[in-house]
């Protein structure tokens, strides 16, 4: 079965891609013709999600998936969140990650989360699926694996940051690893 996953980041296509296995082949924004820049304004994961998918399903009549995904930090109240893609004011995941770091200074409490949130629009209805894992921050970046915050999390019951850990132990136990699990069960069960 082919499905559309709302993004270009290539990253997150890969990762979703080797997640989800070769039941299902996922076809890319751009593999769609789609070059919009699709509104994220919702307060939540789950409104950016579904933004993002309806946005697809309405316009391409495709069955579709987004997610939504994003850190939060406990102390910084949150934060980065739903601005976790944009939280310096720039996409640069460099300079996300090192704001994160100096907002936190050398404050003690660095529990965080990542947490991912997808919204499939199948047959023209829509199903949400969560993904969390806990962890905390680092006190700097290690590690080349991964994207985005990955060099500065260091999941619960590890002592190695996600940009550390091997892929494929990574896409096992991650956030969205988690929420694709979770569309994936549903999937293999649903009448499409």
């Amino acid at each position: 079965m082919e499905l559309v996953f709302a993004t270009n980041n290539l990253h997150k296509l890969e990762e979703a891609q080797q997640i989800i296995g070769s039941q299902f082949y996922l076809k890319s924004l751009s593999d769609i013709g789609c070059i919009d820049d699709i509104p994220e304004t919702g307060t939540s994961f789950k409104e950016n999600a579904s933004q993002k998918s309806q946005y697809i399903f309405e316009r391409y009549r495709l069955s579709c998936f987004a997610d939504d995904s994003g850190l939060q930090v406990d102390a910084l109240h949150g934060e980065p969140g739903v601005y976790s893609a944009r939280y310096s004011g720039t996409r640069d995941s460099e300079q996300n990650l090192s704001l994160v770091l100096e907002k936190l200074g050398n404050n003690t409490h660095r529990s965080a989360r990542f947490i991912t949130v997808i919204s499939l629009i199948l047959n023209g209805k829509e199903y949400f699926f969560e993904g969390i894992v806990e962890g905390h921050i680092a006190h700097q970046p290690l590690g080349k694996q991964g994207f985005g915050y990955d060099p500065i999390f260091i999941p619960k019951g590890y002592d190695t940051t996600f940009a550390e850990l091997d892929v494929l132990e990574k896409n096992r136990m991650s956030h969205r690893a988690k929420a694709m699990q979770r569309l994936i069960e549903f999937l293999n069960h649903a009448k499409y």
